[in-house]
Formats: structure tokens, C-alpha cells, sequence
């Protein structure tokens, strides 16, 4: 069965543009709670290989290395990147069909007042190396 890496971002989707730090304790533990469910849904269906949640952009750092001298270490991204990780889920599914479902479900997530924050989830396949039979 292929996997797949369900990216979701910390930019809200067209449901929700307050940032989650501005959301109340209860929206908070509804959107947490709905994601602890999905997580449930896809263990019993055997689907989920990993979910977690990523610290936020400012405790991230940026390596660059050229294998010979010391790494170059930066904080980062910066405010001004567009693409900023806010969690993931690795899913083992039939196909690209129904990792498309589990994403819309992730979208649809509740957000301040409960409504869906249709955040966007980017789906990639994980690729395996040549003659690897993932």
C-alpha cells in the first residue's frame, strides 16, 4: 500500500483567518479533540502511521551544510515565508483516492465558533528508493 504525508500549515484556510493563539480555551480543545478523533478513526482502520504536531516557526532553525566546514545554523523561517509546517500525518492507504478523503477530513477541522477552517492539507506520496517495494 503507498503512503502518504498529509503537510498541514499554520496559514488558516479560507474558513478562519484568526491565528489559533487569538482562538478561546473551548474552540482550542473542540479542534484538538477533533483531531485526536480522525487520529482514532484511522488506528482502527489501520491507516495511520504517525500524526504529530510541529513546534512553532519561532523555535525552528535552518541548517545549511557544505560537509567540510561547520554547519551554518539560522534561526527561521522567517514571518515572510508562506509555507510554515504546523503538523503531519503519515497515512498507509489503498490509494491516492483515500488519502485525498483523509485530507478533506483534516480541512475541515473545527475553528473559532466551530466552523470548518478549511485549512489547506498537502498530500504527498512517499517515495521509496530504486528497487525499494514500498
Amino acid at each position: 500500500m503507498p503512503k502518504f504525508l498529509l503537510l498541514q500549515n499554520y496559514a488558516g484556510g479560507e474558513g478562519c483567518s484568526v491565528p489559533m493563539s487569538e482562538w478561546t480555551p473551548e474552540e482550542i480543545k473542540a479542534h484538538i479533540d477533533f483531531q485526536m478523533s480522525l487520529n482514532q478513526e484511522l488506528v482502527e482502520k489501520g491507516e495511520l502511521v504517525e500524526a504529530l504536531g510541529l513546534a512553532g516557526p519561532e523555535l525552528a532553525k535552518v541548517v545549511t551544510s557544505d560537509g567540510v566546514r561547520a554547519p551554518v545554523v539560522t534561526d527561521g523561517p522567517f514571518p515572510e515565508t508562506k509555507d510554515l509546517v504546523a503538523g503531519y500525518r503519515m497515512v498507509d492507504v489503498e490509494s491516492e483516492k483515500r488519502a485525498i478523503e483523509i485530507a478533506a477530513q483534516a480541512s475541515a477541522a473545527p475553528g473559532p465558533g466551530g466552523v470548518p477552517i478549511q485549512q489547506p492539507i498537502e498530500v504527498r506520496q512517499v517515495m521509496g528508493a530504486p528497487g525499494d517495494d514500498r
